[in-house]
């Protein structure tokens, strides 16, 4: 007996998800800096949870919205990138999950083999 696999595809809907270049599991410490409300630089050391060669998820204690822009800087490396909130996540007991996009990156600017 044959089983039939629908498969949920719909081309064109902005539901669907492309994603660029592969993902790895990888956890880096990152500094993360922003202009805050009043002006004030912040900036927060944190750690990924995912990476690829355009950006990587972090937890983040601070809430942050959509499209803000930043200063990523990959604390092993030293080298910095400039980019933006893309994504807002789950609320973890550790912080707010969010998705960075890395603007213009250079592609080995993790270190990995991607």
């Amino acid at each position: 007996m044959q089983a039939k696999v629908r498969e949920n595809k719909r081309l064109g809907s902005r539901h669907h998800e492309k994603r660029r270049g592969r993902r790895m599991n990888s956890r880096v410490p990152v500094r993360l800096e922003w202009d805050g409300e009043n002006g004030k630089r912040i900036s927060v050391e944190a750690h990924t949870r995912i990476v690829n060669p355009y950006g990587c998820m972090v937890v983040l204690p601070h809430p942050l919205e959509l499209e803000r822009r930043l200063a990523l800087t990959n604390l092993i490396s030293h080298t910095s990138n400039a980019a933006i909130i893309v994504w807002k996540g789950n609320q973890r007991p550790d912080g707010w999950e969010y998705g960075v996009e890395l603007i213009a990156p250079e592609m080995d600017f993790w270190g990995l083999d991607l």
